[in-house]
């Protein structure tokens, strides 16, 4: 049996992901399971909701018997970052139709790292390379919340610490975007915005808070770097008009 060329691309550049969504998704389904809710719910969540620290969180809300608004804010909340995300990706979404909202719907922090530190491997569609990627994380964390929830709805075991396995496939992802990038200044910048606006601002709204600054910063880099390109395109007209 042979793969196919997209297939082994996909496969080859979703393993951090898959590594990572399969004991996170697990952890999931376990402490969903402690709610009583049958695990086919679990499975549910993975396939519909997708929302990674946005089930977490659900778990959370649902064993305090949180409203429906309560819910809807504090995951809007928490999710509001894929905004940002999407505006970024908006240039690189080749598909159409019903591809491309599903790769809007299949969105994560992950898939957002993989498509733009990744490559497309010559010879291989990048819409069709992306779509791809953006199922098979889905696929992994299908996977991970139905046998987590499975499981735990079986067997009694403890889950201390498995929910590291959250900040450690960040760090992987990190170190991926750096070896792409082979520039540090992003991730100082990012950490330094991090770690004042955690310490100095809010630290239930840091993420978005971070975020937003973050995005600040970039937008005023791509302005000054902009009027840079544009002064030296004058200067050099100016000089070949001297000539």
């Amino acid at each position: 049996m042979t793969v196919s060329p997209l297939n082994s691309a996909v496969l080859r550049t979703s393993l951090p992901v898959l590594f990572g969504y399969l004991p996170l998704g697990a952890a999931f389904g376990v402490l969903f399971s402690d709610l009583g809710y049958h695990w086919l719910y679990a499975a549910a969540m993975g396939l519909f909701i997708y929302a990674g620290a946005g089930q977490f969180l659900a778990v959370g809300l649902l064993a305090n018997q949180a409203g429906l608004m309560e819910m809807a804010v504090a995951t809007l909340l928490l999710n509001s970052r894929h905004v940002f995300y999407g505006l970024s990706l908006m240039n690189r979404m080749q598909n159409r139709g019903w591809r491309k909202w599903y790769q809007i719907f299949g969105l994560t922090d992950e898939t957002y790292s993989l498509i733009t530190a990744t490559p497309v491997p010559k010879g291989i569609n990048p819409g069709e390379f992306h779509f791809s990627i953006t199922a098979i994380n889905q696929f992994y964390w299908l996977v991970g919340c139905t046998l987590g929830a499975w499981l735990g709805s079986q067997l009694e075991f403890s889950t201390d610490g498995i929910a590291f396995v959250l900040p450690a496939l960040f760090m992987v992802l990190t170190i991926e975007q750096y070896k792409h990038l082979q520039d540090i200044r992003p991730f100082l910048a990012a950490l330094a915005i991090g770690l004042g606006t955690l310490a100095l601002i809010s630290r239930e709204h840091m993420l978005l808070i971070a975020i937003l600054l973050s995005l600040s910063v970039l937008m005023m880099q791509y302005a000054a770097r902009r009027r840079s390109n544009i002064m030296s395109s004058k200067a050099m007209t100016s000089e070949e008009d001297s000539k």
